[in-house]
């Protein structure tokens, strides 16, 4: 290399190589020049930006920066009709808290036994006695310190369960609680509801009475401050109307008042009986000669005939014509009745407490004496018979 003739070659050989051009692999990628002006790109800056509602999602006349509000309910949420938008949440909801397009925040709840829920980066907010939009809105402006125009949305998924003072004429006044159920049915093509009514919670205090003015009925809901609001309500009204009647959903509080039935007011009783706000049953005791003498559960319109049928019918030594009937006045007074059932039919009314005595008959005494005396004579000729004498 110290020669004249090697540095001349080294040299050369030097040359060669920055003169023949550079050329890429196949199918090699080629990198872009980066000019001086050229600054790079930015990153994407947190929180992200709002993607825009699918238009399957916006409403008509809604702009893409309104809150969104109605929608179909999924088959685990309350249909908006049946709850009262003045709903006031508290301890044991379940509520499904939705902000579009950020799933971390959508999510499940249940208002804890302080009045409170929990959400990412907010933490804890009280969610009692605020009604779900309230809520919502509250949501809302919380979020907006850490999303982008978030989109908030509350459905109810159940209904806590709720305390209710039914007095008045009821069987079993007093105190009751009410849940409420939501899911699909069996066949899964339609959706079951059970919500705390003013309907379920007579029958959860045992049904009206038959001196119920279910005409006047008193609901008391009382605000979170104390102070309380009354409504006359009329469910008479509902039992002889062609239109399908809208229930009257019940708070956690409120109390319910059936008052007696003053002379004049035109409600029959009977009506009253057969409907869907009297108990189910109500027992009376059928004593003497029928099959299964005792005390009994019958429906509320049975007649005195229909009792006996169901304490399995008369024997063949009842005598039908001469039937007692025994009931308790109001006042303590005993009244008692007899009653020719001989064709099994009858105008009366059953009620809780009556009592029903259906006696022998003066041919069945005879045949009972005979029996009794034929029994023995039988014995004798057998004994007779077989030479025990």
């Amino acid at each position: 290399m110290n020669s004249p003739i090697a540095r001349l070659s080294h040299c050369l050989g030097i040359s060669l190589l920055l003169a023949v051009p550079f050329t890429s692999a196949p199918g090699a990628s080629q990198l872009p020049e980066l000019s001086p002006q050229t600054e790079p790109q930015s990153q994407p800056q947190l929180p992200l930006q709002l993607r825009p509602v699918p238009p399957e999602l916006e409403q008509p006349g809604d702009s893409p920066g309104d809150t969104l509000r109605e929608r179909p309910p999924s088959p685990e949420t309350l249909p908006t009709e049946v709850v009262n938008p003045d709903y006031l949440l508290g301890p044991g909801d379940q509520i499904r808290i939705t902000v579009f397009d950020y799933e971390e925040y959508s999510t499940p709840q249940v208002v804890l036994p302080d009045g409170t829920i929990s959400l990412p980066s907010i933490g804890s907010v009280q969610a009692a006695d605020r009604t779900p939009s309230q809520l919502a809105r509250e949501l809302t402006v919380r979020l907006q310190e850490w999303l982008v125009n978030p989109v908030v949305s509350i459905d109810l998924m159940r209904l806590r369960p709720v305390r209710i003072n039914v007095a008045g004429e009821v069987r079993r006044p007093g105190p009751v609680q009410l849940s409420s159920v939501t899911g699909l049915t069996e066949n899964a093509n339609t959706f079951a509801i059970e919500l705390p009514t003013l309907s379920a919670a007579i029958l959860k205090a045992g049904g009206v009475t038959r001196k119920a003015d279910i005409s006047r009925i008193v609901l008391t809901r009382y605000s979170p401050t104390g102070e309380g609001r009354s409504f006359t309500i009329d469910l008479w009204e509902t039992l002889s109307s062609a239109e399908v009647p809208r229930e009257t959903l019940l708070q956690d509080g409120d109390a319910v008042f059936i008052p007696e039935i003053e002379a004049g007011e035109g409600i029959d009783p009977r009506l009253v009986a057969q409907s869907s706000l009297a108990p189910e049953t109500v027992r009376v005791r059928v004593v003497g000669q029928v099959t299964r003498p005792g005390e009994m559960q019958v429906p509320p319109n049975s007649s005195i005939s229909s009792a006996v049928a169901i304490a399995g019918g008369p024997t063949d030594k009842a005598d039908l014509a001469e039937v007692k009937f025994i009931r308790v006045g109001e006042d303590g007074s005993i009244e008692e009745q007899e009653i020719d059932i001989s064709n099994l039919t009858d105008n009366y009314q059953i009620q809780e407490g009556d009592v029903i005595v259906v006696p022998k008959s003066t041919r069945g005494e005879i045949v009972e004496f005979v029996g009794d005396f034929i029994i023995p004579t039988n014995l004798l000729i057998d004994i007779l018979r077989n030479g025990f004498f």
